[in-house]
């Protein structure tokens, strides 16, 4: 028998953390408080390293789901990691990565926001190479690769904060927007909210993070590692508002979103079409935050998290009851073997689409409007409403190979829904998938937005889902017939599959060269010429006289001897050669 006690440990504080969250976040709002803290540690001439906490309303909610979700998934672990040998470890890990996030929140200073983001960033390594084997090795290297260059973007502008006399860049936002040399740390910290959250060129590590267990997918992919980019640059909205890297960011935000929609429709792995339809999501969060948008942004991030949390919970049943197959080729027909899991991964799939009075319908419908009233050109409008189109169309799909069409594994005929543990666990996150959308709604605006748009506008949203839906159902229908026109467009679909190419650019373009560079520079040298003289070569003179000293200092009559013979030897020479 396991010992168990870590787990209901850390099950019960987080827990009883999150209650405690909600009630500090009800206070907050109602009286409109903020609590800053500071304790100083280090007094360096006119730089202060200080250690800062801030508590306002957005960090306590964000505290309370990061809290809620990950004290389900330890709970959802119990079963679905039971035949773990080293499960003490695997809590301690998720226990790690969680006070990480939660280093993250509070922090209204860089330096400490770089605890929690570098936290982050290796705690995700471990997470992701936690079954030790060469593919997830090789997507753990990734990971934390591409989240490096965030890490030196932080690095970077913790450098450059100096010439302000302190890291806190709270007291420096107003001040910021109109100082010219700021512009060097708004680039640098949108950069690095965009490897973070994996925004188009660093977006290839998102699907490869998968080979993570699935209760870490469900914690990375809906509260934690992914949403930290979009948190840090919702704390920085007020520098970063109407500034030109804002600009940018909305069109790259706006093509992942797209080109995540496009890969999903390709993809045969359950678990990485939950992770591009995330990707998806980051992108509408990121382009909205990037129109000055921030507590759309926040109210998103916050419902999102609760209805992806339940979607990889459910892959991970429906994966663990298939032997550990993921390809959804094989599945099929699963309602009628597990109708409990199925309606949990039915009502988390509608909320991910929009459908109304599901949570994603409040901030996904709200985002779309606001956009449609804003002053965007034609190729944003296109964009948002086209992906909005393809997140239905990918989620049909994956109903229809899941749930309607015939079960293609007969050899392996194991469906039960008795899990208790992992359906109660599931059952908190469908309680929250279907009220935080109003919950919040109601908590988060004190006034409501009222937007006035033409009847066709109104109903864009309308026609982009039920085209999506229709679509999705067309695809759904493809027989082995139909792989003739694949076929046709092999290429084309080569690079939708492969999200335009960015895993082979990421892999063989950015980092295997740099990787390679690093490993030449090594060599030549640091373990070339200059090593042996410079610090090895000094080093082994160093090595090999203090040898002869100390045979000398042994105060051995022979050595003596000897010495005085070999030096009377030479004076003979010496002497001869006179």
């Amino acid at each position: 028998m396991k010992n168990y006690s870590i787990y209901f440990i850390s099950f019960f504080f987080l827990f009883f953390y999150m209650l405690m969250n909600f009630f500090f976040f009800i206070y907050f709002i109602m009286n409109n408080m903020i609590l800053f803290l500071e304790w100083e540690l280090i007094s360096l001439n006119s730089s202060v390293v200080v250690m800062s906490i801030l508590f306002d309303w957005m960090s306590f909610l964000f505290m309370m789901f990061v809290s809620l979700i990950s004290s389900v998934v330890i709970y959802y672990s119990k079963s679905y990691m039971s035949s773990e040998k080293n499960f003490v470890r695997f809590i301690l890990l998720v226990l790690l990565f969680v006070f990480s996030m939660m280093m993250l929140i509070i922090s209204p200073n860089l330096i400490s926001i770089l605890l929690g983001w570098d936290g982050l960033g290796l705690v995700s390594y471990c997470l992701v190479i936690y079954y030790q084997n060469v593919k997830s090795f090789n997507a753990g290297m990734l990971t934390f690769m591409s989240n490096r260059i965030g890490d030196v973007f932080i690095l970077m502008s913790i450098s450059w904060m100096l010439n302000y006399g302190s890291w806190n860049y709270i007291y420096y936002m107003n001040f910021m927007k109109n100082d010219y040399s700021m512009n060097f740390i708004m680039m640098m910290i949108v950069f690095a909210a965009m490897t973070k959250s994996a925004q188009i060129p660093f977006s290839s590590w998102l699907p490869a993070a998968m080979a993570a267990p699935t209760p870490v997918s469900a914690l990375v992919h809906s509260s934690t590692l992914v949403t930290a980019g979009v948190y840090l640059l919702i704390r920085f909205n007020i520098l970063l508002n109407g500034t030109i890297f804002f600009k940018i960011l909305l069109l790259i935000s706006s093509l992942t979103m797209l080109m995540a929609g496009i890969s999903a429709n390709y993809e045969y792995d359950l678990k990485k079409i939950i992770a591009l339809s995330t990707l998806s999501q980051l992108g509408l969060m990121m382009s909205i935050l990037s129109m000055g948008f921030y507590d759309l942004a926040f109210f998103h991030l916050l419902t999102h998290a609760m209805f992806k949390a339940l979607l990889f919970m459910c892959a991970g049943v429906i994966i663990h009851m298939m032997m550990d197959i993921q390809d959804i080729r094989f599945m099929g027909g699963i309602s009628n073997f597990i109708p409990l899991t199925s309606l949990f991964l039915n009502i988390s799939n509608l909320s991910l689409c929009g459908i109304p009075f599901l949570s994603g319908f409040y901030s996904k419908d709200l985002i779309l409007e606001v956009m449609s009233l804003s002053n965007m050109n034609l190729l944003i409008y296109l964009l948002y409403y086209i992906s909005t189109g393809l997140t239905m169309f990918y989620t049909i799909r994956l109903l229809f190979y899941l749930m309607i069409n015939d079960y293609n594994l007969l050899s392996i005929y194991n469906l039960f829904d008795e899990d208790y543990i992992m359906l109660k666990s599931m059952l908190v996150l469908l309680f929250m998938s279907l009220i935080s959308g109003s919950f919040l709604s109601w908590m988060i605006f004190l006034k409501p937005y009222m937007i006035y748009l033409s009847l066709n506008m109104k109903f864009m949203v309308m026609y982009s889902i039920f085209l999506g839906m229709l679509m999705g159902y067309m695809v759904s229908l493809m027989n082995i017939n139909s792989f003739n026109k694949f076929l046709k467009t092999y290429n084309l679909s080569m690079f939708f599959c492969l999200m335009f190419f960015m895993p082979n650019l990421s892999t063989y373009g950015l980092n295997y060269i740099f990787l390679n560079y690093g490993n030449k520079m090594l060599k030549n040298i640091d373990f070339g010429w200059s090593e042996i003289f410079s610090g090895y070569g000094l080093s082994q003179v160093v090595k090999n006289y203090s040898v002869i000293y100390q045979i000398f200092q042994m105060n051995n009559f022979k050595i003596y001897l000897f010495s005085f013979i070999l030096w009377l030897y030479m004076l003979f020479l010496m002497f001869l050669l006179n």
